[in-house]
């Protein structure tokens, strides 16, 4: 038994790829890089300073989101970092309106910072970096929890979606 009381049968950890900020940093390094070597116009034309003003409050609305979900993960005294055991499945506050808050918030920094620097590559590779998270990442971790808490992750899983 957690110190939640819940009963825990997988002590190990869930195995992703690497660190999901890694993969988030490496897409953004590689979106400017293409942008150096291979520009795009810019889907939305417009004004630096406009672009910066619709962006960067997207980017501090996905820094209050990864922020708040990474205080539950605290408050409960479990770890973010997925290279440690999960000691108690958290299904409160943020993390019951959505199971991956942080995931999400690193999501909409990383299309904020888009947006505001117009980098259509960093866009374009929105696509292959979710997936990379959702199968990378995601899966793994939702299989780990599934092993470690049982029924209970399954009855979050059925209550709470992953995204929105």
């Amino acid at each position: 038994m957690d110190p939640a009381g819940q009963h825990v049968t997988d002590t190990g950890t869930a195995g992703v790829i690497t660190r999901p900020p890694l993969l988030f940093l490496g897409a953004l390094l590689i979106g400017f890089l293409l942008d150096r070597l291979l520009r795009l116009p810019f889907p939305v034309p417009g004004i630096d300073l406009v672009l910066w003003i619709i962006g960067g409050p997207v980017i501090l609305i996905g820094l209050a989101l990864a922020a708040v979900g990474i205080r539950n993960f605290s408050r409960a005294a479990t770890p973010v970092r997925s290279i440690k055991p999960t000691r108690a499945l958290v299904t409160t506050g943020i993390h019951g309106r959505t199971r991956n808050p942080i995931y999400l918030g690193m999501f909409i920094i990383y299309g904020g910072i888009g947006v505001a620097a117009q980098s259509s590559w960093t866009l374009i590779l929105t696509l292959p970096l979710a997936l990379t998270i959702r199968y990378g990442v995601v899966a793994r971790e939702e299989a780990y929890l599934a092993r470690r808490f049982g029924d209970a992750y399954r009855d979050y899983q059925a209550r709470v979606r992953r995204w929105l």
